[in-house]
């Protein structure tokens, strides 16, 4: 009897010194903080918005801001720790935000209920607009974080939507 040829066993292990995270470039993490300041943004005057609606359809449309603003700040959080798991450091500071965001300000007074649904669209598709700029520029360097964004956009797309809608027929 003889004994089997011994095969070569192949290893596809690395070496511990070999692995390394993936690290968000400058470019990267300059396009996620462009996107956390305005999602921040965004649900503060989600809010200021929330607080001082007035007129017909102020109950649907101060629960719908609600929504907005829920989803602007959880997307916020869901990018802040993206960018740490790329070693990246988000500033979510409110001077931060006052001084680098792209959108529009809010007025300080109370605001038709018509008026608001305008005001809130524009600047959540101002967002909107920040997210796709940023996944344009992201995708071929991080899809994952990419896919991240896309998601943030079709969740804001359809909320822009839908409070939109309220003015529709006026």
């Amino acid at each position: 009897m003889t004994a089997a040829p011994r095969t070569e066993q192949r290893t596809n292990r690395r070496l511990a010194d070999d692995v390394r995270n993936f690290t968000a470039s400058p470019r990267l993490a300059a396009g996620l903080q462009r996107v956390l300041v305005d999602l921040i943004e965004l649900h503060l005057q989600g809010k200021q918005a929330h607080w001082n609606v007035v007129g017909t359809n102020f109950r649907d449309l101060h629960l719908q801001l609600d929504e907005l603003v829920d989803a602007a700040r959880e997307s916020s959080d869901t990018i802040a720790e993206r960018m740490r798991a790329l070693d990246a450091v988000p500033d979510g500071r409110s001077d931060t935000v006052a001084a680098t965001t792209s959108l529009p300000p809010f007025p300080a007074q109370e605001v038709n209920t018509t008026d608001v649904v305008d005001l809130i669209t524009t600047r959540t598709y101002a967002a909107i607009d920040t997210i796709r700029d940023a996944h344009d520029a992201v995708d071929a360097e991080d899809p994952s974080t990419s896919d991240l964004l896309h998601q943030v956009i079709v969740s804001l797309e359809k909320l822009a939507w839908m409070i939109k809608s309220e003015n529709r027929g006026i």
